[in-house]
């Protein structure tokens, strides 16, 4: 719109005078520019004819038109009035054509398949081999209609179900809880391990002495339960005398796995690779 087609009301005219005089003219302006009120349009003023559009409806597709313009008017999607809904789909399509040509390329192709169904009613029936009746040229358009507008209502429905960081959010709270120390199991490869690590120490200290000398395990288990007694950690080690040689030390390893067989003992460690400690085995009050 040209700013030279605009005239200024009359009462503005003398509004800058009366402004000055105290009166109340200053409710004529047509306009505010930062606080001060502006009298008469400037005349260099130009405003684009598509400045400013408003959108009553908009569709996300031809059959998203179509599904509208039939249900706004409460027709019966299966007996579509072909000449009520293409006249008012091609008027909306002229709309668009003006405004966006690209947009209006794909209502074009859905307005040309309107306007073959509706010639098609307009011609005789033709009854295809076998069928007692001839094929609707709507049939195809309701069976599209009738998808899209389920899914249409499917995503509605999903789209108002709540969503995490839309509708709400996860709480989150830590809680400080005082743990139980738990120690590691000692499995067998360690003991294997530590028991390999005592032959070697045996070896180096070992007298060869051939002797015979029947050793009883059960006196052996007794021997280590004295060791622990009234102490809280003893050294998996500190339970073998390598001076005494290699049998007894096969007598007191066979004594520890009884011990810890009958739950006697307890052999554990505080972390992997760790010294292995033995304990008498108890049970808290």
């Amino acid at each position: 719109m040209n700013a030279d087609a605009v005239q200024a009301p009359p009462a503005a005219a003398g509004a800058p005078e009366d402004a000055a005089a105290g009166g109340s003219a200053a409710v004529d302006a047509v306009a505010r520019l930062y606080g001060e009120p502006l009298f008469a349009l400037p005349q260099d003023l130009y405003i684009p004819p598509d400045a400013l559009e408003v959108f009553l409806e908009a569709f996300e597709g031809p059959l998203d038109l179509l599904l509208y313009l039939i249900r706004k008017q409460n027709f019966n999607i299966l007996d579509i009035p072909m000449v009520d809904v293409t006249r008012q789909y091609l008027r909306y399509v002229d709309e668009i054509r003006s405004r966006n040509l690209e947009l209006a390329a794909e209502y074009l192709l859905m307005a040309a398949m309107l306007i073959e169904i509706k010639s098609r009613m307009l011609l005789p029936p033709k009854k295809q081999e076998g069928a007692q009746e001839a094929e609707d040229p709507r049939a195809e358009l309701v069976r599209r209609l009738l998808e899209y507008e389920q899914i249409k209502l499917a995503a509605a429905g999903l789209g108002s179900a709540p969503q995490y960081g839309r509708d709400f959010l996860r709480a989150q709270v830590h809680i400080e809880q005082s743990v139980v120390q738990r120690f590691p199991d000692v499995h067998v490869a360690d003991l294997q391990e530590a028991w390999r690590d005592i032959l070697k120490r045996a070896k180096l200290v070992q007298h060869h002495r051939i002797t015979r000398e029947e050793l009883s395990v059960r006196e052996y288990m007794s021997a280590v339960l004295k060791t622990l007694q009234g102490r809280r950690f003893v050294e998996f080690e500190e339970l073998f005398d390598p001076s005494k040689g290699s049998t007894v030390l096969v007598v007191t390893f066979i004594a520890l796995l009884e011990l810890g067989k009958e739950t006697l003992i307890e052999i554990t460690q505080a972390e992997a690779f760790a010294p292995i400690y033995v304990r008498l085995a108890y049970v808290p009050a």
